[in-house]
Order: structure tokens, then C-alpha cells, then sequence
């Protein structure tokens, strides 16, 4: 426990820390985290103002949340703490995702702050990408992972045209969903707002043409970008958890923000989709291919050119909306 004189410091590291973390990116943008500051620890909860319709069984959220636990930990480890993470603390309540409790480090590493830097630079790329160049190196890092609920396995090219199959057959599958489409429709609205997908991260009808596997949303009147790229190249990657609980499934999104914050440090972009895990026959296709039971997101990686727009970071709901100290 901090001391009295150390209190305020602390406070200010896990406000740091917090405002880091809802940088990951999640569902539709719906930022379905709430985090609570006590004296000795920090808490994260589902935040359930914030579940999308759809999202029935609170999958996506979990996901959402779980990449948002791991940003919190790098933020943690960047300014010289090691956070002690206890998942579900409490048997009663599934909303209460962590308990998160700390340790000095004893030496902050080059390693640590590229990591931390890397969740500001990372966006959600929805454009065309090429392939990654020196992609086996990179693919060593994915067999190191240390948590063993998770898995992460590579779509073999020869599989791409499966994916893809499965991708579309989301879309029809869902054709006449009134509510999906009604909800993918709000949470793209074209109002300035601290949610949703702002206009400027989606891509115009030609753009997705280029994108074999990708979620289909309302198309924008943006100029075309990258038209060098005829079509996307990047590596599809496959999380799975070991099990359907609640537990392996916040691992697949700590999982989830590992990968992406390693794909931006080795200067890769990236775009998560978690479309091909919401409807049955679609999860299952995905599952066949890499032979797992439960694959919870699919990412794309690739490589863009270096001299490319930026664009602006998505929106972030307040710090006030989201966190709150009782200490």
C-alpha cells in the first residue's frame, strides 16, 4: 500500500495508465470498460451502459476489455510498475473482469517505453495492406506467447480463399438483420461524438473491393487510397482460446493487444475482425482451418507505405466517464 506522501503520485501513474489503456481498441468503438481506483489496487469492470446490442453474450465486450487490461499493464510497466493481474476475482460477479495490483520494476527497458509508444501509434487500418516483408521473423514472436489458454496460428495461403468465403458469407447471412444494420449505422454516425467509427477509418466502396476479408460497413465518399495496392496481401492471424469461458476469453483479448502492439513496434499495421467469430457457421469455417475448437478474433497484418496519411487517432470517451478513484 502507498504512503501517504506517495498516494497522489500513484493516483496520477494510474490515471496515466487508465488513459493509455482505453486506447485499445474495441467493438464498434463502444469502449465497454469501467475502471476503479482503491487504495492499494486498481479494479476493472464490464461496463454494462456500454454493451452492444448484438453482442449478445458479452463476447466482444470481454474481448474489448481484456485488450484494454493488457494496454493498462504495458502503460503500468512503461512507468515503473509491475502489474500482479487476478482475472475474476470475484465468483459472483462476472462484470468484475480484474484486480490489478503492483510491484516495483526493477528497471524500466528501451523494450518497455517502445511498447507503451506503440499504443498511441497504432490504428485499426481497414485499407488494402501488402504482405509483410521478413514475415518469419516476425512470425517467431507468435510461439512465445506465455499464456498457454491462448493460441495464435497463421491462415496458410493456400486457406485465404476460405476466409474470404467465410467473410461474405457473414455478410449475407446477416443481409436482412434490421437490428445488426441499424446498430453498425449508429455506432458509424457522422456526428462528432467520443465513440463509434469515425468516417475517416472507414473506406470507400472501391477500397473494400480491394479487401477480401474485411466487415462490411457503410461505405464512405473518401478519395481512393493506396490504388497501387491492387489487392490486400497482409497475414491473417487466428486467436483462439482453449476453452468458451469468460476467463480464456479475456486472455484472447490480452492476447489481442499483445500481437497489435508488437505488429506496431516491428512497424507493421494491422486491423482486428471479429466478424468471422460472431455467427456459428462463419466461427466454425475459421476454426476447421486452424483446427481449433474456439477462435475468438481474426487480425490482419501488412505493410503500408511509409509516406502514407496518418490518420487521426478514433475518439475516446473522457477519462471522467470512465474511471473513478475510492480511495
Amino acid at each position: 500500500m502507498a504512503t501517504t506522501s506517495q498516494a497522489p503520485r500513484r493516483v496520477k501513474i494510474f490515471e496515466e495508465a487508465v488513459h493509455l489503456a482505453c486506447r485499445a481498441p474495441s467493438y464498434h468503438n463502444s469502449q465497454p470498460w469501467r475502471w476503479v481506483v482503491t487504495s492499494d489496487s486498481v479494479q476493472l469492470f464490464v461496463d454494462t451502459d456500454r454493451l452492444v446490442a448484438t453482442d449478445t453474450t458479452g463476447r466482444q465486450a470481454v474481448i474489448s476489455c481484456g485488450a484494454a487490461l493488457d494496454h493498462f499493464r504495458v502503460a503500468a510497466a512503461a512507468a515503473g510498475l509491475q502489474a500482479r493481474v487476478q482475472r475474476y476475482p470475484d465468483p459472483e460477479d462476472h462484470h468484475h473482469l480484474a484486480t490489478i495490483t503492483f510491484a516495483a520494476l526493477t528497471d524500466i527497458t528501451a523494450g518497455h517505453r517502445r511498447r507503451a509508444d506503440a499504443i498511441l501509434r497504432r490504428r485499426t487500418d481497414r485499407l488494402p495492406m501488402e504482405a509483410p516483408s521478413d514475415w518469419a521473423s516476425f512470425e517467431l514472436l507468435l510461439g512465445e506467447s506465455a499464456d498457454p489458454a491462448v493460441t495464435l496460428d497463421v491462415i496458410a495461403p493456400a486457406d485465404r480463399p476460405a476466409v474470404a468465403d467465410a467473410s461474405q458469407l457473414t455478410d449475407a447471412l446477416r443481409l436482412y438483420d434490421s437490428a445488426y444494420h441499424h446498430e453498425i449505422d449508429w455506432w458509424t454516425s457522422p456526428f462528432e461524438v467520443n465513440d463509434g467509427i469515425p468516417h475517416s477509418a472507414l473506406v470507400s466502396a472501391a477500397e473494400a473491393d480491394r479487401v477480401d476479408v474485411g466487415r462490411s460497413f457503410p461505405v464512405t465518399q473518401n478519395r481512393e487510397r493506396r490504388p497501387h495496392v491492387a489487392e490486400d496481401t497482409a497475414q491473417l492471424v487466428v486467436i483462439s482460446a482453449t476453452d468458451d469461458t469468460r476467463a480464456g476469453i479475456l486472455r484472447c483479448g490480452e492476447a489481442l493487444s499483445a500481437l497489435l502492439l508488437d505488429a506496431t513496434v516491428a512497424g507493421l499495421a494491422s486491423c482486428t475482425l471479429s466478424h468471422l467469430t460472431e455467427v456459428p457457421v462463419s466461427r466454425d469455417i475459421v476454426g476447421a482451418l486452424v483446427n481449433r475448437p474456439f477462435p475468438q478474433v481474426v487480425v490482419r497484418l501488412g505493410r503500408v507505405p511509409e509516406l502514407d496519411d496518418v490518420p487521426p487517432p478514433t475518439p475516446r470517451r473522457p477519462l471522467s466517464e470512465v474511471l473513478a478513484l475510492k480511495l
